[in-house]
């Protein structure tokens, strides 16, 4: 009998993230937080700078120039801000996820390649299904080995949000093994 999609979490198996794994993504978010520095920065002076010449014109006689300044200054605080926000979307939105549960089924891993909807860099899918082989939720990968359609019985720990962490209790690299370096730093290269 196939499962509808709403009844399967309640269905699952499940445990909080633990304090270790919320560590590993919290070190995550401050690395992108130490790359947002700059735009914050700049967010700040150039609405500093805005805000300096609007000031200025208002209390001394100029001519009509620095109104005309004034928005180019405040145009690149704005977009300032919308890089620092573009910086810290995905790590924040990784981060609230840990308040969410893992699963933990005792189904299959179905691995296949790449398709029309793939991006231009993705290897392929892991999917992670029921004993009855229907899909509890799939993820694209990426890498520069095609995935092999496949499918292997496993015992499987996922989150809705970072794909599968475990297969029969060996770690995907979905969360590093070892504790991530002081705010991320060189953890760039690893796939």
């Amino acid at each position: 009998m196939k499962r509808k999609v709403e009844e399967r979490p309640r269905l699952l198996a499940q445990r909080s993230w633990t304090e270790a794994e919320r560590t590993i993504v919290w070190r995550g978010v401050t690395g992108r937080l130490a790359i947002a520095v700059e735009p914050i920065l700049g967010f700040v002076l150039f609405s500093l700078f805005t805000w300096g010449i609007i000031y200025r014109s208002q209390h001394v006689a100029t001519d009509a120039t620095l109104y005309k300044i004034a928005p180019i200054f405040g145009l690149g605080a704005v977009a300032f801000a919308i890089y620092a926000i573009a910086v810290m979307v995905a790590p924040l939105a990784a981060f609230l996820q840990t308040r969410k549960p893992i699963y933990k089924i005792d189904g299959f891993v179905r691995y296949r390649s790449p398709d029309d909807f793939s991006e231009a860099d993705g290897c392929g899918y892991m999917a992670a299904l029921f004993e009855d082989e229907t899909v509890a939720g799939e993820w694209e990968c990426f890498g520069r080995t095609m995935l092999p359609h496949r499918t292997i019985p496993a015992l499987i720990e996922f989150s809705d949000y970072g794909g599968i962490h475990t297969i029969d209790g060996r770690p995907t690299g979905v969360l590093p093994d070892a504790e991530l370096p002081l705010l991320a730093i060189g953890i760039a290269p690893r796939r």
